[in-house]
This record gives C-alpha cells, sequence and structure tokens, in this order.
C-alpha cells in the first residue's frame, strides 16, 4: 500500500509556471510508476504524463509535451510535475497516481491516487 499527497497547485496568469509535487509514504515508491492526470470542471478525467521506477521513461500528452517536464527523486519519495507557458486550458485539478508496474496513459492501470490539488491559470 502506498499514500500518495499532491501539493504545489494555486492561480497563475497565463504563461506563468508552477511545480506540482506527489509525495508518496509506505510502501518503497522507487516500486511505482507515477502519473500525472488532470479533471477540468465538466470533463472527463485525462492523462498529462507519466514517469517510469527509474525514471529513464518519460510520456506526454500532445497538448503538453515542451511545456510540463516531469521528474522523480526516489530518496525524497516524490514525483514532480514542472509547468510553464501554462495556458487557460492547463486549468484542472491535477492528480498522481501510482501503479506497480510500467509507466501508462491510462488511468484505470493505476491503483494508487492522491487526492487531487487545484490549478487555476486565468488569462
Amino acid at each position: 500500500q502506498v499514500q500518495l499527497g499532491e501539493s504545489g497547485g494555486g492561480s497563475v496568469q497565463a504563461g506563468g509556471s508552477l511545480r506540482l509535487s506527489c509525495a508518496a509514504s509506505g510502501r518503497t515508491f522507487s516500486s511505482y510508476a507515477t502519473g500525472w492526470f488532470r479533471q477540468a470542471p465538466g470533463k472527463e478525467r485525462e492523462f498529462v504524463a507519466a514517469i517510469s521506477r527509474s525514471s529513464s521513461v518519460t510520456k506526454y500528452a500532445d497538448s503538453v509535451k515542451g511545456r510540463f517536464t516531469v521528474s522523480r527523486d526516489n530518496a525524497k519519495n516524490t514525483v514532480y510535475l514542472q509547468m510553464n507557458s501554462l495556458k487557460p486550458e492547463d486549468t484542472a485539478v491535477y492528480y498522481c497516481a501510482g501503479r506497480n508496474g510500467g509507466s501508462s496513459r491510462t488511468s484505470q492501470d493505476y491503483d494508487y491516487w492522491g487526492q487531487g490539488t487545484q490549478v487555476t491559470v486565468s488569462s
């Protein structure tokens, strides 16, 4: 069992940056691939980024490629999502998720979820 908790959300103007953190407790976090997903009001949850256990593989949604960077520090049991050049359409609740396997773009593949953190980007 692993518990995940996101932090770092907030309100920012378009073009600004935020860094989200996903802190894990419980089992060794380095055993879990981690994904970031987001859900805007009235929309389905969508994939944002994912990183493998060793950081050797990263994946991004086309909508964030070149603007967002996912990374992890297994010694700190933390995964990060650096978000630059933010746009109003990035406004959503952002969730991190963990799975005991390879990184995946599919939310149903993940076993553990955080509570989410709100990101609001104003124009």
